[in-house]
Parts: structure tokens; sequence; C-alpha cells
């Protein structure tokens, strides 16, 4: 039960981490290039994380295989994530729409998760996804217009989606598990890098010198960066890649309340409605996936409980089989 109520916890963190980087994106680029915010967002991130990583001595179990693996992963999760979702705030986006269509993301990995990850996903979960992504829907109505950017630029959270979609992809996929640790140090480290070399060629590397900037950053570096991703990369591992990117269409409610109240942007019945609609399909989809965690584990024990007479030893296949849930243990 204990287990239960911590992933509970760490899911509703997840939540408000993750969305309060949409928030502070917008309050931090508003008088600063977004370079210089995302390069200074991660410099004393990737500093800070490599010193953790070399006092613990975790990256000595490290292999050049996991190294090659987590570089990759982390230019999709967070480099081109993060430049993509500044990008579209700082063109005008409002927050609640960009998180909104970062939301879709769930079922984009729902339909990929059969094909690329030969994971099976229930009926059950199918409508929760649908009615989530109905949520978001009304949601985005009730917000579309709001800005004044080109319609072009509502690519800009679509790539920023397909990035994240691409990560995920890739880590369920990798026969290299690492500690959060130790991929969390690669993919900032790799971002740093990359941010950088943009920085540097745009000449925007120098930041302001007033505290304002420095809170901003700070902030950004411990909560939507090294918490969100976190908690992002251990819930994945415990509840599965369905059932996380659900949790995504509460990230997208979550904002659109949070810009309401910071940035006046619209939130009416319609966007009450899509709310509900979201909380409801996240929920059927837990609902599901726990269902179908019980009932393996059911199965399995059934299954042990019958012995062949002649060894005593479990009749048949007695290994407990996975159950048709969301939470893939990499390629097969």
């Amino acid at each position: 039960m204990s287990k239960q109520v911590g992933i509970v916890f760490a899911a509703a963190a997840f939540v408000l981490a993750w969305s309060s980087g949409f928030i502070v994106a917008k309050i931090g680029t508003e008088d600063v290039p977004v370079l210089t915010v995302l390069l200074w967002r991660f410099v004393p991130l990737a500093v800070g994380l490599a010193i953790v990583l070399l006092v613990s001595g975790q990256w000595r179990n490290a292999s050049p295989a996991q190294l090659r693996s987590q570089l990759v992963i982390g230019l999709f999760a967070q480099f081109g994530y993060v430049v993509f979702v500044y990008a579209s705030v700082a063109v005008g986006i409002s927050t609640g729409t960009t998180a909104l269509i970062d939301a879709v993301q769930p079922l984009v990995i729902a339909a990929l998760a059969g094909p690329l990850l030969h994971v099976r996903v229930p009926g059950a979960q199918w409508l929760g996804l649908g009615i989530g992504a109905a949520g978001v829907f009304l949601i985005v109505q009730s917000q579309f217009g709001a800005s004044d950017a080109p319609p072009i630029a509502y690519a800009l959270p679509a790539l920023a989606m397909a990035s994240l979609i691409t990560a995920t992809i890739l880590e369920r996929r990798s026969p290299h598990r690492s500690p959060v640790l130790l991929t969390l140090t690669v993919h900032a480290t790799a971002t740093t890098v990359l941010l950088a070399v943009l920085a540097l060629a745009t000449g925007a590397a120098v930041p302001p010198g007033d505290a304002t900037f420095w809170l901003t950053t700070l902030f950004l570096a411990l909560v939507p960066t090294l918490s969100a991703y976190g908690l992002y990369w251990w819930l994945l591992r415990r509840i599965g890649v369905t059932v996380l990117n659900a949790l995504l269409f509460l990230v997208a409610p979550t904002t659109a309340v949070a810009g309401a109240l910071l940035f006046r942007e619209p939130f009416t019945l319609l966007t009450a409605g899509g709310f509900l609609l979201s909380a409801a399909g996240v929920a059927l989809v837990l609902v599901s996936d726990a269902r179908g965690r019980v009932g393996a584990r059911s199965r399995a024990g059934g299954r042990s409980r019958v012995s062949d007479p002649a060894s005593g030893a479990p009749a048949g296949d007695a290994s407990p089989r996975r159950a048709p849930d969301s939470a893939p243990q990499g390629a097969r």
C-alpha cells in the first residue's frame, strides 16, 4: 500500500512540476532571448549533476553503450522538447494551448505502443485516452485565437510533442537501463553543449545581471527540469508508458488554470468541461491498468498452485506471464 501511495504522490508532483515549466517559460522569456534562458537553465544543472554523479561513483558502472543510448535519448527528451516549447511560448502561443497540443502525445504513444513496443493497449485504456483527448480538444477550442501568433507557429508545440514521443519510444526499446542520476546527467550535459553552441553563434550567451533572471533560471533548473524529468523517467519504469502519458492530460488543464490566473488567458465553461473530461479519461486509464495488473497477478498465482504430480514442479509454464498492460520492459 505504501508503494502505491508513493506512486500517487509522485504522479501528482510530476503533473505540478511539468506544468510549472510552461508558466515559468512565459515569465522568463518576456524580456530575455529564449536561448539565453535555456542555456543558463541547464548550465548549473549539468554542473551540479556531474558533481553528484562523480561523488556517488555511479559513473564507474556506466558502459559506453549506456552513454550513447542516453545521449541520443537526451537530445530529443530535453534539447528538442524544451527548445520547441520555449519557442512556441516566445512567439505568443498561450501557455495553455502549448501544453494542450503537447498533451495529444498519449494517443500517439498508445497508437505506436503496439507496433513499436509490442504492447497491447486494452480497449478501456483506448476509451480513456479518447475521452481525455476530447477534453483537450474542448480546452483548445476555448483558447484558440487568444494570441496573435501566426498559424504556422502552432507547429512548434507539435514538434516538442514529437521530440518527447521519440525519446520515450527510444527509451522503451533500448536494452540498456541506466540509473536516473546517470540519465539526467547525460541529458543535461548534452543539452547544455548544444545550447551553448547555438547561444554563442547567435550572440545570446551573455546573461543579464538582474536577480529576477537568476531566480527564474534556478527555479527552471530545479523544478521543471530536475524534478519533472526525474519523475518522468522514474514513473516510466514503474507505471508504464501509456499510464504515464495519460497523466500528461492533467498537465494541460493544470496549465490552463494557472495561465488564466496569472496571465488572464481564457478559461470558460468550455475550458472547465474539458478539464473534467481529461480527468475522467485519466481515471479510466489508471483504473483499467490497475485491474489488468491485479488480474495478471491472480492468473500467475493460480498457475503456480497447479503442480505436476510426477515431479512436484508447476505444471506447464508457471512463470508469471506479463499482463497486456502498458508497462513494457524494453523491446522483445
